[in-house]
Formats: C-alpha cells, structure tokens, sequence
C-alpha cells in the first residue's frame, strides 16, 4: 500500500493538531451536579457499538458544562472507557457535539491527519483491542490513560485511502442502525398494544370499541385485590406455561463443550443481547456427552428465557431448540397462552419477580418463587387475539435481528482485511 503511515496514535494526533486527555475527576463534578435535564454527559455505560446510547444517559447544567468547557466534545472525537471494559469507545456524531465526556472517560480528538471513522474502526479490530487490553494497568480493573492511548501503534493509509476503506465500512454500520431504528420502533408499538389491552384492559370488545372505555363489564379480583374484566382469572406465573430451569456440565471435561452441538445459553449471552428480542446460541455450544452429564433438558424455539440470578430479568426468546446453565427459569408456553403474550405478561411481572428474590451474596429468584407470583390470566380468546394482532411485529423483529447478525459478521470479516490492506477499496 502507497504512503503508508507507521507511527504511534500519539504522534499523529500531536502533529495534526489533534489531543489526548483525560475527562473530568469526580472532585470536579459531583453527584449533586447532575441534572434532570440539560447537557448530555456520555460516561462508558452510554457506549455501545461505537455509538452513544442516549437510553439513561445523565445531564449537567449548561452552567457547569462551560466551566468544564475543555470536556465538550467536538464531530469526529472519540471518547474511552477509562476503567472496566477498556475497548469501549463512541465515535462522536454531528448531532452529538457539544455534549460532554463524563467522569470515567479519556477524551480524544483525531486531528486532520486521520480519519475519525476509520480510526474508529482501526480501534475495533482484534489486533489493537488485545494491545490495548494487555497494556491496561490495574490487577483488579484495568485502567486505561492518555500513555496508553498515545502508544498505540498506528500503521494505515494516507487520510484519503482511510475515507474510502471508513465509507465502506459506515454503509454497514448505517444499515445496522436504521434496523435498530426500526426494530425499536416495533418493540414499542408491540409493547404499547400489550399494555393497551392487558394493563388498561381496552382490548377490542365484540363491537371493536375500547372494552373499558366503551363500559365493559369489570369485576374485583380479591386475590389480585383490583378489578379485572368479567370471565378474566387469576392464577400464577405457572399457569403461562412450564417453568424449567438449566444446569453447567463439567468444565473440566472438554468434551462436554463443542463449536456445532446444542446452544447452551447463559446470562452473558443475554448480556450481549440486550438489543434484541430473539436468540439463537451463545458463546457455547454443549455436546451429547455434555447433554448427558448436565442431565440437560433442550427446549423449544419459542421457550421464553429469563436469567434468574445474576442479573435477574435479562429475557429472551429462543429461536430454535437450546438449552440452559441454571442462572435460568425459562418458560415453555404450553397452556393456552402464546410465547408472544408470555413474553410481555413475565416481563410485565419483573417488579414482583425482582422484590421476591433472595440471596445474600447475589440475589436469585427460585422456580417455586416463580411458580407463587400471582398474575392475571386473560381469557384465551382475547389473548389469541393479541397474538394474532402482534405475530407479524414479532416475525419482523426476528428477521431484522438475523439480517443485524449476518450484516455484523460481514463487517467484522471485512475490518481486518480492508485495514491490513488484502482488500482494496477504490
């Protein structure tokens, strides 16, 4: 590849007039000083994806954000993780600058020797993520600075060829962020109807009018202890459908664990899966012999997956048959009730689920605790309805979530090659 850079980051920033420093220390910002609304902080938790994730982000007043004025961040800056997961970063947007780099973050700003997009991407690949890592200091948390960063080697094209290799490489990331756009979307429209018909109870009546806005007839629950519509029931969450739980097989036997054999979730796998609704396999897959050992039960596409300890209330539907580790209580809809309306009715009930959990050195909610939580059971035509009226949603987000996979594997297979120069972009 023609002029080829071989530098440090540091260098290169430094020469295209570009800095590295650190984000404010908590002496400088207080618990206090954040704010109901006002100035967008971005801290590592609001990172995802090389993105800010505006879900929960806080804000400080315009007031401090001028006196910490040098924390602004500017189109093109690339705020770290300082501390924890030292490979989280967010590329700063358009629509993003004049937001603020929060406590916990390293503050750089490219300069105009390098492409902020590619260098972005340079940032994710293997190679400099491992560099990074094994360069963190800290036993217990790794630690990142402004030496580290600095000290990153940069070998790569001219800024001209970096635009071309980033644009290739952003139509992905484009695409992926539209199908999120859009899988949000439905998510809302689907959770909305849920709680339009089964928490306001407006469902449509045998005339399609709102059935309680329209005087359908209500009826007190004395277990529920609140009024329910006439025909409904109360019951537990065991009425929805079977609750089963998971095992580990031993890991000190390798064969129990395979690359191609039954997907064996865990609430890591969920962990990273929080933008979705569906799963197919985690980081493992178990064997037969792995199956046999665990005493494993394998359940059905559709089970509903809810990590029962460690965090409590990661959720999930499988996509095809898999099995477990025992940080799960997961429902096999099998009682009238669809794994559409299971879904929303359990984590409707996540409330209740969380308060009833127990455990002194990390809290766990059981099977029989689970089998004991009161909940409302609609009657079964109005819940079939539902299904029928949410199916396509969920078949949508299903196949938005599958093409995000393939798009996500075609952009990490693409990364290395179109960086060390085996595929030219012209």
């Amino acid at each position: 590849m023609s002029n080829q850079i071989n530098s440090t980051l540091g260098d290169l920033v430094k020469a295209g007039g570009g800095i590295i420093h650190t984000g404010p220390f908590g002496s400088q910002l207080h618990a206090e000083d954040y704010v109901a609304q006002g100035i967008p902080c971005i801290m590592p938790a609001n990172m995802r994806d090389n993105r800010v994730d505006l879900s929960n982000i806080s804000f400080i007043s315009d007031e401090d954000a001028q006196r910490l004025s040098k924390y602004l961040v500017k189109e093109g800056d690339i705020v770290y993780s300082r501390r924890g997961n030292v490979t989280l970063k967010a590329l700063i947007r358009k629509n993003e600058a004049g937001y603020f780099c929060g406590t916990g973050c390293l503050l750089l700003r490219p300069g105009n020797l390098l492409d902020s997009d590619y260098l972005t991407y340079y940032l994710s690949t293997p190679k400099i993520q491992s560099w990074i890592i094994s360069q963190a200091i800290g036993a217990t948390m790794p630690n990142l600075n402004t030496g580290i960063l600095s000290r990153i080697p940069f070998s790569g094209p001219e800024k001209s060829v970096q635009k071309k290799i980033s644009s290739a490489l952003r139509a992905i990331d484009d695409k992926l962020e539209i199908n999120n756009r859009i899988n949000a979307e439905l998510e809302a429209m689907a959770k909305t109807l849920y709680d339009y018909w089964f928490v306001q109870f407006d469902f449509p009546d045998a005339n399609g009018k709102p059935y309680k806005t329209s005087g359908g007839k209500m009826e007190y629950n004395t277990t529920l202890k609140r009024e329910i519509p006439a025909g409904w029931a109360s019951g537990t969450l065991e009425d929805l459908g079977q609750i089963v739980g998971g095992s580990t097989p031993t890991t000190s036997r390798p064969e129990n664990f395979t690359t191609n054999g039954t997907p064996w979730i865990t609430p890591n796998d969920l962990s990273d899966n929080q933008n979705n609704k569906f799963i197919s396999r985690g980081a493992q897959d178990v064997s037969v012999e792995g199956i046999k050992s665990a005493s494993l039960k394998t359940y059905p596409a559709g089970t509903v997956l809810l990590s029962s300890r460690a965090p409590i209330g990661y959720m999930a539907i499988a996509r095809n048959e898999l099995t477990t580790n025992q940080g799960f209580k997961s429902f096999i809809p099998s009682k009238n009730y669809s794994t559409e309306y299971v879904y929303y009715a359990v984590k409707n009930s996540l409330p209740v689920i969380m308060q009833n959990a127990s455990g002194s050195t990390f809290k766990e909610v059981s099977g029989a605790v689970l089998k004991s939580i009161e909940v409302m059971l609609p009657a079964f035509s109005i819940a079939d309805n539902f299904t029928k009226t949410v199916a396509e949603i969920f078949s949508r987000q299903d196949k938005l979530e599958q093409e995000n996979q393939q798009l996500t594997a075609l952009r990490d297979w693409l990364l290395p090659l179109l960086m060390n120069g085996q595929i030219m972009v012209k």
